[in-house]
């Protein structure tokens, strides 16, 4: 009889242990149930660290022989030109003209005043970003000396990038899941709840464009994490 009232007592606290159990894991699911989304952004303004400078220009003629003289002609001074202001060899490249046959054209209406179109194009590529910006301003120097740089060809746009990015992806993360977990706490404790762990994070792609259409060498760039965290009473 004795051992039969040990026995029912353990089975009774073995019930009670597992309803208790079975609660507390019934409530941890619905805890683990309640979760916030939350984004985080970071921006940050730098100074481009490289320039591409294409200078462009255009010349006619209807003597191959001679428009490639005053190709080499007008190289050679802008070459110079760089060369005297500081830019070295290794920032260089002279690519070949690009020539075109008029008369060749299928569908030119009458016959064009000069046969040959030729378009040459020398690079500047460059970390100084300064120093090819001062250049930029002061190329009406060519000009005095028979050289007309031409713009508005969508090929040969100054291209201004940073090349940094990795040095300050750490920082910009760690700002972005800052502001992240702020607007999670704000939205715990709106809701009258108690911020959790995080259940898992994403980190958005950054992002680098131009801060606006007049300073192209000033770049915004811009990542966004989107962090979850659960939420307890």
């Amino acid at each position: 009889m004795k051992n039969r009232i040990i026995e029912a007592a353990i089975i009774a606290v073995g019930i009670t242990l597992l309803g208790y159990m079975i609660r507390s894991g019934i409530d941890s699911f619905k805890e683990r149930d309640r979760v916030v989304s939350v984004k985080g952004l970071a921006e940050m303004e730098v100074v481009a660290d490289k320039v591409v400078w294409p200078l462009m220009y255009k010349d006619i003629g209807n003597d191959l022989l001679s428009l490639y003289n005053n190709i080499q002609t007008k190289n050679n001074t802008i070459v110079t030109f760089l060369k005297t202001n500081g830019i070295s060899d290794e920032e260089i490249s002279v690519s070949p003209p690009e020539i075109i046959d008029m008369e060749a054209e299928r569908y030119a209406a009458q016959a064009p005043q000069y046969r040959y179109n030729a378009t040459s194009v020398i690079t500047v590529s460059s970390g100084d970003v300064e120093k090819v910006r001062r250049l930029i301003s002061e190329q009406t120097e060519l000009l005095k000396q028979g050289v007309a740089i031409t713009g508005g060809d969508y090929r040969y746009n100054i291209l201004y990038e940073f090349t940094g990015l990795n040095k300050i992806k750490p920082d910009m993360i760690e700002t972005a899941t800052k502001n992240a977990r702020e607007a999670a706490e704000k939205f715990a404790v709106d809701s009258g709840s108690k911020l959790g762990k995080i259940r898992d994070a994403s980190q958005g792609q950054f992002t680098i464009s131009d801060r606006d259409a007049n300073t192209p060498y000033i770049k915004n760039i811009r990542v966004v994490t989107t962090v979850n965290y659960y939420l307890k009473n």
